[in-house]
């Protein structure tokens, strides 16, 4: 066990010690709330990509999961494994980091509390790995381009990638927060409006890095064969002074049309596919938090609160909290 998961075992029995003794805090008051963007559909605004048939650029991408190892109403215990995937050609690097996360309050609650986790990982591991990339490569982030405090990437990634000139892009695997002006899904709407096979909608909105916000908003399609649309921003330094979106966008075309990927780049979908842990590990990390508990003399009073919550799931044949769900249940 390394030292980060005995620090986080050790954060994890404080946590829930105090909620046994204090219960939990109405309320919290550091989560955030990503701004919902509206815009009214402009068709001169979609431009066409043309397919390249190969990318010579390194391509990066870093994802985070999360598994559910312990859930009762007021908390829940975590397991979060940030992935990269370094591709270049037919040859993939990877690596992966795993922590535990402790959470007190409600599922609302532990779900921001969550995403803000996972973003702070992948920062980090970001940061770590980057310097393998060279000027023109390209870093795939995923999620949206909001970079500073309170649970957003770290301002220190994106000055790295601006200082050595690589392509930075978040590109999210959804966005509710996009609207037209009617309050539709605009990556539908736009989806619907555009004429060509591969394109770009750019910008929905500018970079405001007054509003932490380091990238244009753009909604891109990268592979003729697929339905799937995604948000892509792209960092402010890339727009401003280097190349259009479409030329930024193009060598992606390349890799988004292996089958598995459904239109996603396969950076990023080896990444995610990465992120996923064994059931074995699972397991591991589960009876390593009971045993924990029983030494400290939490388990019995924290297992009567897990089974207060759980009948639904065992109603449907789950034994632990991790057998049904998959990354967003909390």
């Amino acid at each position: 066990m390394n030292d980060k998961i005995s620090e986080d075992l050790a954060e994890m029995e404080k946590k829930l010690s105090e909620y046994i003794n204090k219960g939990r805090t109405i309320g919290y008051t550091e989560v955030r709330e990503e701004p919902a963007i509206i815009e009214k559909p402009d068709k001169s605004k979609i431009k066409q990509l043309k397919k390249a048939d190969s990318c010579n650029a390194q391509i990066l991408a870093v994802d985070c999961s999360t598994r559910t190892l312990k859930r009762a109403s007021n908390w829940g215990i975590y397991l979060l494994r940030a992935t990269y995937a370094l591709v270049k050609g037919r040859n993939v690097e990877w690596d992966y980091v795993e922590r535990i996360r402790s959470v007190v309050g409600d599922a609302y609650v532990r779900y921001r509390f969550l995403e803000d986790s996972r973003v702070e990982l992948e920062s980090e591991m970001g940061l770590n790995i980057v310097r393998k990339l060279c000027r023109r490569d390209y870093f795939l982030l995923d999620g949206a381009s909001y970079f500073g405090p309170k649970g957003k990437f770290r301002v220190s990634l994106y000055e790295r990638c601006e200082r050595d000139e690589i392509n930075l892009l978040a590109i999210s695997k959804q966005s509710p927060t996009l609207h037209d002006e009617k309050g539709r899904d605009l990556i539908a709407v736009t989806h619907e409006l555009s004429p060509f096979p591969l394109w770009v909608y750019h910008p929905v909105a500018r970079a405001d890095l007054h509003k932490n916000l380091y990238g244009d908003i753009s909604i891109v399609k990268l592979c003729a064969d697929s339905q799937r649309v995604f948000r892509c921003d792209i960092m402010k330094y890339l727009t401003g002074t280097i190349s259009s979106a479409d030329e930024i966008l193009t060598p992606l075309t390349s890799i988004s049309h292996d089958p598995r990927c459904v239109g996603y780049p396969i950076a990023l979908w080896l990444a995610h596919d990465f992120s996923k842990p064994s059931e074995a590990m699972l397991l591991h990390y589960h009876d390593k938090i009971e045993n924990r508990f029983k030494e400290k003399g939490l388990l019995d009073v924290l297992r009567r609160e897990e089974l207060a919550c759980s009948f639904p799931d065992e109603l449907h044949g789950a034994k632990h909290a991790f057998d049904f769900e998959w990354v967003e249940h909390v």
